[in-house]
């Protein structure tokens, strides 16, 4: 059997299991890495503030980087919050015993400003970590503090990473996610080269943990043996899927979701078990067909935690009338409807209940119906689309969905539109799963056949 990595996290526990050893221990695990711990300190904090703060001794944390090293074996570690000189220079001297890869996350002050590392333990930092770390990942702030470099624009973080390096570091990566813009652009400096590794700049408040699951998907994707380049953009794809679906508790900065993207992937064969079982209650009526749009129709489920099309399973070729009823042209597979992936990418940032769509023929008869089930229903005015949206090929729907929401102040259950030039009208259903939306489907059938 081949062995699984290992990678050690030697850093703090947080409370609230945001950030720390917890987000690192998810992170890890997100990646198919085992994840082993040294706690340099225990906090007591949450989504708010850090209330508390104990200190390990390093002979007991020296000790645990031992333990796991002598008896696993560690392909990667990383550090994060060190707190003081006497844990920085124990957990220098052990590491350098092993010689490990290391990612160095130089944790300084918490999200609501608690200090996380003694200011004299900086220059310790300086001095005895950052000459055999492989990778840094400052935050502008902690960069700053570094270099002495004010940081405001993107040459002052290749300037500051250009001097951090020189302090020893083979690879410094300083995150941009402070610096105004529509971008969140990380500096890579690397081998004497800087890259710019970029990505939309989301608005959230679940980003508790970031940096720490930044790091930590570094320190994993080493461990698997990727080169300092490939591990810095992978785990860059992570933190943002991350944020973008982070956790919602707390009153402060909720925690950010590394576990997001392997729920998304293990989810990907129970979708199309699902579709498929949709497509057979489909098929199995006769009176479905008379629900078919000329354009045919189609039924599509998500994955949880879905942002792209890809993400998003339908009927490959759709469903359409024949002689014998309604036929699905092929069997549902991922990527394949980028029309109903549309509605329900826009649809899931308001409900990520909310994962399964079908389109139906449009009938006032059919909206009466629905309304009578309680259905929530809402609708959108292609002929009142802006030029601006029409001139932008994939913007339509996204916009039509934004505009049923607004008109009831919620994502609906069904959003219809009465065509345009060229543009059928279509009655668009939505759901938790797809068997579900079938079921419903055969009910309208049945009533409108009476």
């Amino acid at each position: 059997m081949n062995k699984i990595p290992v990678a050690i996290t030697i850093a703090g526990s947080d409370s609230c299991g945001g950030a720390g050893i917890q987000a690192d221990l998810k992170t890890f695990a997100a990646l198919g890495v085992h994840g082993a711990t040294a706690i340099t300190a225990v906090t007591a904090q949450n989504t708010l503030e850090v209330r508390a703060i104990e200190a390990i001794s390093p002979e007991v944390i020296r000790q645990q980087i031992a333990a796991v090293a002598e008896d696993l074996g560690i392909d990667a570690g990383k550090t994060g919050m060190l707190y003081s000189k006497a844990i920085i220079e124990t957990v220098a001297l052990e590491i350098a015993k092993y010689s490990f890869p290391i990612v160095v996350d130089p944790v300084m002050i918490s999200k609501s400003g608690a200090q996380l590392l003694e200011h004299e333990a900086i220059e310790a930092l300086k001095k005895h970590l950052l000459p055999i770390a492989t990778v840094i990942t400052p935050n502008i702030n902690e960069a700053e503090e570094l270099t002495g470099i004010k940081i405001e624009k993107l040459r002052d973080m290749e300037e500051a990473a250009k001097k951090i390096a020189k302090m020893g570091v083979e690879a410094v990566v300083i995150k941009g996610g402070h610096m105004h813009g529509s971008e969140t652009i990380d500096v890579l400096y690397y081998q004497g080269e800087i890259q710019r590794l970029s990505s939309p700049r989301i608005d959230s408040r679940t980003t508790h943990g970031t940096g720490c699951s930044f790091s930590a998907a570094i320190t994993a994707e080493l461990a698997k043996g990727k080169s300092i380049p490939e591990a810095v953009k992978e785990a860059k794809k992570l933190v943002t899927l991350s944020i973008k679906f982070g956790i919602n508790i707390g009153r402060g900065y909720g925690p950010v979701n590394p576990m997001a993207n392997l729920y998304r992937e293990a989810a990907r064969h129970q979708v199309l078990k699902n579709l498929e079982e949709a497509k057979k209650l489909i098929e199995a009526s006769p009176n479905i067909v008379e629900l078919i749009p000329e354009v045919g129709m189609n039924i599509a489920m998500a994955t949880p935690y879905a942002s792209e099309v890809d993400d998003i399973a339908a009927i490959d070729g759709r469903i359409v009338r024949t002689t014998l009823g309604a036929k699905a042209s092929g069997c549902p597979k991922f990527g394949c409807s980028r029309h109903l992936a549309k509605y329900l990418i826009e649809i899931l940032k308001h409900d990520q209940r909310k994962r399964a769509a079908a389109n139906i023929k449009y009938s006032e008869d059919i909206l009466k119906l629905l309304e009578r089930r309680g259905l929530t229903i809402s609708f959108y005015d292609r002929l009142k689309e802006p030029n601006d949206i029409k001139r932008v090929e994939g913007m339509s729907i996204p916009w039509g969905v934004k505009e049923a929401i607004m008109k009831v102040g919620k994502p609906p259950d069904v959003i219809y539109h009465k065509g345009d030039v060229g543009k059928e009208p279509m009655i668009v259903l939505f759901g938790s799963d797809a068997t579900s939306i079938a079921r419903l489907i055969l009910e309208i059938a049945e009533n409108m056949s009476k």
